[in-house]
C-alpha cells in the first residue's frame, strides 16, 4: 500500500514490477476524496462521483504512481473488443471509446476501471510494450484480451516473452448467473463455467481469461485472488449497487 495520504488515510494503491522495465498498479478504495456511495478513491468519472473530486483523486493515483496525471490514459468503456495504440498523453477532455490500449511510449499508463470485472495487465520487456484490457463477461466473451495480445503482435511483441497479470475481480463463487447465460459464456470461453458456493450457477471470468492468454501463447500469468464481492477496501457493483470504480494500470518505466 502506498504511503501517500489522503484525508488521514492511506491511499490504497499497490504498485510493483510486472516484467523488466514495466511496472503495474492496483489500486483499492481507501483514501481518496469521494463521499458516500462512492467513498474513498473513486476513479470513475462516469458513475455519477463529483468530476472534480474523481480529477482530484486521479492526482493522488498518479503521484503514487510517479506520473504526471496527464500520463494516465483512461478510455470509455463499452464492453467491447476494440483495441487502440497510445502514441501520447490524454486530452482530458476526450476518452476514446473501447476497451482495451497498448503502446510503446515509456511512462504513459495504461488505464482500465472496474467493479467487479477483471482487468488485465500485459508487457512484453523486450519489444517493450504494454497494454491494458477491461475484460467483463461480455468483453470476455467478445476476446477482448486475446484482441489486446494480437494487437500487441502486429507491432513487435511476442506472446512468448509476454508477462500477464489479472486483476482482482468478483470469484466464481460469488458470481452466480441464470443457467442460459451460464451454459452459454462457457461455450464461448472455456473454464469459465462454475457453481457457486451456494450451488447455482456461476461464472469465474478469471480462470476463462487465464485459458484465453493461454491459447494466444501467453504462459506467464499472475491473478490476483482477491474476490471484489467479500474485500471491503475494493468497489463491487454486486455488493454495493451504485459505487465507485478502482483502478488497474500498466506502463513502461521512463
Amino acid at each position: 500500500m502506498n504511503d501517500s495520504r489522503a484525508s488521514g488515510t492511506r491511499l490504497s494503491v499497490w504498485v510493483d514490477a510486472l516484467a523488466p522495465g514495466a511496472r503495474y498498479a492496483f489500486t483499492g478504495r481507501c483514501g481518496g476524496l469521494s463521499q458516500p456511495p462512492y467513498q474513498g478513491l473513486n476513479l470513475s468519472a462516469a458513475t455519477g462521483d463529483d468530476p472534480d473530486t474523481v480529477a482530484r483523486n486521479r492526482q493522488l493515483l498518479a503521484a503514487a504512481c510517479g506520473l504526471p496525471v496527464e500520463h494516465l490514459i483512461w478510455m470509455r468503456q463499452v464492453h467491447g473488443a476494440d483495441v487502440g495504440e497510445v502514441t501520447g498523453p490524454s486530452d482530458r477532455g476526450s476518452a476514446p471509446s473501447r476497451d482495451a490500449s497498448f503502446t510503446s511510449v515509456p511512462g504513459l499508463a495504461q488505464g482500465a476501471l472496474a467493479a467487479d470485472c477483471p482487468v488485465v495487465l500485459l508487457a512484453d520487456p523486450d519489444a517493450k510494450i504494454v497494454g491494458a484490457a477491461h475484460s467483463g463477461r461480455k468483453g470476455t466473451v467478445a476476446g477482448v484480451t486475446g484482441a489486446l495480445v494480437a494487437a500487441m503482435c502486429r507491432t513487435g511483441a511476442d506472446p512468448g516473452r509476454m508477462y500477464a497479470v489479472i486483476s482482482p475481480a468478483i470469484c466464481g463463487g460469488c458470481y452466480e448467473v441464470p443457467d442460459e447465460m451460464r451454459d452459454s459464456v462457457a461455450a464461448a470461453v472455456p473454464g469459465s463455467g462454475c457453481l457457486t458456493r451456494a450451488g447455482t450457477p456461476g461464472l469465474d471470468l478469471r480462470a476463462g481469461i487465464a485459458g484465453q492468454l493461454a491459447a494466444a501463447g501467453v504462459r506467464r500469468v499472475r491473478v490476483d485472488p482477491r474476490c471484489t464481492a467479500e474485500t471491503p477496501d475494493l468497489y463491487s457493483y454486486r455488493r454495493d449497487g451504485r459505487t465507485g470504480r478502482f483502478a488497474g494500470l500498466v506502463w513502461l518505466a521512463p
